[in-house]
């Protein structure tokens, strides 16, 4: 983090969502102006533009100093290199594509950066949150080992998807790596893993478990109310249905992680009921294949932790240190025989993560662009 604390560079940032545009600016790592906040207008294509310019515009009038970008996130499908946003569920104006960074460009005289919204989480994450978190954790305890790779997933309206390696975050040859939501459902395989991972997936598990009409789903967090006792209705279906939660995450970050081989860090709406998911999802993670003689091999290869279970922190801290003797002398070397993987929730919070990644990708992509 410190070398963006110390950065007097000024960023326009932007939070997109389907109803309202929030604006700010970003100067060392932090917001510096107050938000304007305005609808997104996202069915009237002229007047959705015309209220990006002037939420930019209005932020920039607040600045400290003059802005050297405009980096936020914004819904795809989309090709984010050129700034060109595709086909939007939830902004129709948009479909057929529209040149938004161009656009935005041409009106600023200033680099655009567009991102999903999932990699600029895990992007902050990776900068400033889980990941330094876990390696000073791993340093105080006295160990030597360290990670360099971050998966992100964030649950709520949807399950996205972020993945950083060595400091630099994944995009793709087609703006899409790291769409994890598009995995197959563990629980219902005709389906993608989103319809089992965000919040109208939970929602449609408690009303089938509980008899309630779809159309007369409880919010998430009465959902979790109901779960833990704080709420009259169906307990046992309220549980049910955030394990069902956790178990086909779980499965989807079990591919995932089959690949990449990183540290998750999860954030989103629903992760603050992570006590409800986390135990079945970091189960799911652990859990065994079963041959055609009934021999089982695990699933993935390293042990996978919980971060926030402080008896299982600090057996991923610990390790499994041994003294080896090199073959043909009597030199010693210390080999960690626990391979292991942790998931953790977000130590910036998921708005701050994001704000953080879309600051610092704007600011290393001018730095690389001048070199």
């Amino acid at each position: 983090m410190s070398p963006l604390s110390q950065d007097l560079r000024v960023v326009l940032t932007l939070d997109a969502g389907g109803t309202s545009f929030r604006f700010n600016a970003m100067r060392s790592g932090r917001p510096v102006v107050k938000p304007v906040v305005l609808p997104s207008q996202g069915d009237d294509l002229d007047a959705c533009l015309a209220g990006l310019v002037e939420g930019f515009r209005a932020v920039q009038a607040q600045c400290p100093a003059a802005p050297v970008a405009l980096s936020f996130a914004f819904p795809g499908p989309a090709d984010y290199p050129h700034g060109i946003i595709g086909d939007l569920p939830n902004l129709p104006a948009f479909r057929g594509g529209v040149a938004l960074g161009p656009m935005l460009a041409d009106a600023f005289g200033l680099p655009v950066f567009i991102n999903n919204d999932g990699d600029l989480f895990t992007y902050g994450e990776a900068l400033a949150g889980l990941l330094p978190w876990v390696n000073e954790e791993l340093a105080k305890a006295g160990s030597p080992k360290r990670y360099r790779n971050l998966l992100g997933v964030t649950l709520g309206t949807g399950f996205g998807g972020g993945f950083v390696q060595d400091g630099k975050l994944l995009q793709g040859d087609n703006s899409g790596a790291g769409e994890i939501w598009l995995l197959r459902n563990k629980l219902n395989p005709e389906m993608h893993a989103e319809e089992g991972a965000s919040i109208r997936g939970l929602c449609r598990v408690y009303c089938d478990l509980a008899g309630v009409p779809l159309d007369g789903a409880p919010e998430p967090k009465e959902i979790y109310q109901i779960a833990i006792g704080g709420a009259t209705g169906h307990k046992a279906a309220a549980r049910k249905a955030f394990r069902q939660l956790g178990e086909v995450v779980g499965d989807a970050l079990g591919n995932a992680l089959t690949v990449v081989d990183a540290l998750t860090v999860v954030g989103g709406g629903l992760s603050g009921a992570s006590s409800l998911f986390m135990p079945a999802l970091v189960d799911e993670l652990n859990s065994n294949y079963t041959g055609p003689e009934g021999e089982t091999l695990r699933r993935l290869s390293p042990r996978v932790f919980n971060l926030d279970d402080r008896a299982e922190l600090g057996r991923f801290l610990k390790g499994e240190p041994r003294e080896l003797t090199v073959p043909g002398g009597t030199r010693k070397v210390i080999y960690d025989a626990l391979p292991r993987l942790g998931v953790g929730l977000s130590r910036l919070g998921t708005s701050e993560a994001i704000a953080l990644g879309a600051y610092a990708f704007a600011l290393q992509a001018l730095d690389e662009a001048v070199v």
